[in-house]
């Protein structure tokens, strides 16, 4: 009888180390639980957020391509007013501006030149 009291107690022994373990375990996966809601509501928060700008930038971005709509209209409506180009076999065109621009310089720094030596 001595022998199976021992054993009984033994027996009580272990199971009481093994729900001792048990509740650590569980205590640790609460804990554990708990830092793993706390990042997941973190990580909503900040994807509430980041859809928030997302938004908004979507906002400006439409908002700039309604402006740049509306000043390709007016740029249309002022290009449509200016005299039309000539043609490239008439004499005066833009290469020829720009070909008597130094021209100009030229003449114009000769009359400085002249001044200078006077």
């Amino acid at each position: 009888m001595l022998t199976e009291l021992e054993t009984l107690s033994q027996n009580i022994g272990r199971l009481i180390a093994i729900s001792q373990r048990h509740n650590e375990a569980r205590q640790a996966l609460e804990t554990q639980l708990a830092q793993v809601r706390a990042e997941a509501e973190a990580t909503r928060a900040e994807l509430a957020q980041m859809r928030e700008e997302r938004d908004a930038l979507q906002a400006e971005r439409d908002a700039l391509s309604a402006k740049i709509d509306d000043a390709q209209v007016r740029l249309n409506a002022i290009l449509e007013k200016l005299p039309r180009a000539r043609a490239h076999n008439e004499p005066d065109n833009q290469l020829d501006l720009l070909e008597a621009a130094p021209q100009e310089e030229e003449a114009g720094n000769a009359v400085t030149r002249h001044g200078e030596n006077a």
